[in-house]
């Protein structure tokens, strides 16, 4: 059906969960609803709309090392929104690849700062080269990120809620 994001006590996100642990969290005093959605669940005694954003009622103290984003395929892909940053596109993850902006060859590096989602054809296209030698512009220069919801493709969401974006900080450059 859904799922929803779930806030520590000032805002920041922690982690997301399926619509049954959002209610379960309500119910239990844990949380409370920042977003709806616009899907309903009714019961015998009961019709409510299903929570999108949750927040902690109490703070949850993140340690640094939380705050370090892996170095992932899942979450470079996560990063640039399943958009190729050479045609600008969005795709769905299994026509995505990796590029290495500077390739191998020339000494470029496996970072944040050096590969970018592609699209299979763009990436082709490239081959071995840099954009600049191919003719091609990178959409967005790539960098570390703060922070992503990792867990968005352990439950396999190919597309962040509108309703997250404001919390995640997503498109900022």
């Amino acid at each position: 059906m859904s799922h929803a994001l779930v806030l520590n006590a000032s805002f920041e996100p922690l982690h997301v969960v399926t619509w049954q642990r959002a209610i379960q969290l309500l119910f239990q005093g844990k949380v409370e609803v920042v977003e709806e959605s616009e899907k309903e669940i009714r019961t015998v005694r009961l019709t409510m709309k299903v929570p999108a954003v949750l927040r902690l009622l109490t703070y949850v103290p993140l340690t640094k090392k939380r705050h370090i984003v892996r170095f992932s395929r899942a979450n470079i892909f996560l990063r640039d929104n399943h958009v190729c940053q050479y045609c600008n596109q969005q795709f769905h993850r299994n026509h995505l690849t990796l590029d290495h902006v500077i390739p191998i060859v020339q000494g470029g590096k496996k970072s944040w700062e050096n590969i970018v989602t592609a699209c299979k054809p763009c990436n082709q296209r490239k081959g071995g080269r840099t954009p600049a030698q191919a003719g091609m512009q990178l959409h967005r220069k790539p960098k570390q990120p703060n922070w992503l919801p990792t867990a968005n493709f352990q439950l396999g969401l190919t597309q962040t809620p509108e309703r997250w974006r404001i919390y995640l900080r997503l498109g900022e450059n």
